[in-house]
């Protein structure tokens, strides 16, 4: 049996936990699962997603942040949580906002494979992608606290509000768009101005654009970790004593060199047998050709060696690596599963336009760095205020 990826498949210990605690402590009912986190109770919460800021790179680049450093460095406002698998966007906002792992919410990778229509679509862009309510028809946290008469804010980017992705994952509440960090800390102490008692949803995703760009250890990703955590600082220092705040993140990143890159376009040896790709360059889903399940699954880890975790889906199933697999998520895995563990990616120019080759920065898999997130709290309780 492959060793499962650390801290990515139980719901313990996961982003998936968040978001019910959060709105169990403002007193939405019917949410609460045993091993959740006991929150005290709060006239208002503030939950910041930081895309991108895995808590490994955060402690190491910690010096650029000493807001979040100092709640980072105390256990009772300090958790260290995994992302779920795979480690990336589109599945952790399916986590965060349904609190289930994606077995269960079904948004299964950065690209994802529909079986009814035989075809390959992003879940962040929603391009040519089935109905939102459809692909992911599980309840929100979101929307369980607005029936519990909670008011609900989700502050982000103007272009997210209707977004399919939102839509199938963070739907719920009223939208309000914000142009940059220091207007979404503005939106929300706003809002919380208008009515203490909401539930607010700020997130922030240049910390994970910059990193994409120029790679998470590069000077321009601390330098944007300065400006979030003035602003978070800012935020805390301003709410009312009574409205909780929790900063996390939807996963982390790694740099992987140009030279350790491969691409299915010029590679005919891992092309063969391959229908369709999904999934990421840190981790691939290949749906293949009727038949070439045992070929394909053979020359990818003869290929790949000790640098990735190669699987069939039905291993992947069995062991829990998506959480408890719903019989209408089960066909959109890929048949084989490649989980990077070395510094390498594997992408396809057919379908991944250059700039998105060109990325330092990728996440996806399993390593520490991609998996573990932060949950850092200040607690109506007489906790730090910034």
């Amino acid at each position: 049996m492959l060793p499962r990826p650390p801290q990515a498949t139980a719901v313990e210990d996961s982003l998936a936990r968040v978001l019910p605690a959060v709105a169990t402590s403002l007193g939405v009912p019917g949410l609460y699962r045993p091993g959740d986190r006991e929150l005290p109770p709060a006239r208002g919460a503030v939950v910041v997603l930081v895309d991108g800021l895995g808590a490994h790179l955060l402690a190491r680049r910690g010096g650029h942040a000493p807001f979040l450093r100092s709640l980072l460095a105390d256990p009772a406002t300090s958790r260290t949580l995994g992302c779920g698998f795979p480690s990336t966007t589109a599945t952790s906002m399916g986590t965060f906002g349904t609190g289930t792992l994606a077995g269960e919410h079904g948004l299964v990778g950065y690209e994802a494979y529909d079986p009814a229509g035989e075809a390959v679509f992003n879940e962040l862009s929603w391009e040519d992608g089935p109905d939102p309510l459809r692909w992911q028809p599980q309840p929100t946290v979101f929307e369980a606290a607005a029936a519990a008469d909670v008011p609900v804010v989700r502050i982000g980017p103007r272009h997210f509000d209707g977004s399919g992705l939102t839509r199938a994952a963070l739907r719920g509440g009223r939208f309000v768009a914000a142009r940059d960090l220091a207007g979404g800390v503005d939106a929300t102490l706003a809002a919380l101005r208008a009515d203490p008692a909401s539930l607010v949803y700020l997130y922030w995703g240049e910390v994970d654009k910059v990193g994409h760009v120029h790679g998470c250890t590069s000077w321009q990703w601390g330098e944007e970790l300065e400006s979030v955590d003035a602003e978070l600082a800012r935020l805390a220092r301003l709410l009312p004593p009574d409205v909780a705040l929790h900063v996390t993140a939807d996963h982390g990143m790694v740099d992987v060199p140009e030279e350790t890159r491969l691409d299915l376009t010029v590679d005919t040896e891992l092309a063969a047998g391959v229908r369709h790709y999904s999934g990421e360059p840190r981790c691939v889903q290949l749906h293949v050709e009727p038949g070439a399940d045992g070929d394909v699954l053979a020359t990818w880890r003869a290929r790949l060696g000790d640098d990735a975790l190669v699987m069939s889906r039905d291993q992947a199933v069995a062991d829990g690596w998506f959480g408890a697999v719903a019989g209408r998520v089960s066909p959109r895995v890929g048949d084989v599963i490649a989980a990077m563990t070395g510094p390498v990616a594997v992408s396809d120019a057919r379908r991944h336009r250059p700039e998105l080759r060109a990325l330092v920065g990728l996440h996806g898999s399993v390593t520490d760095d991609e998996v573990a997130i932060p949950w850092l709290s200040v607690l109506p309780d007489g906790g730090r205020r910034g």
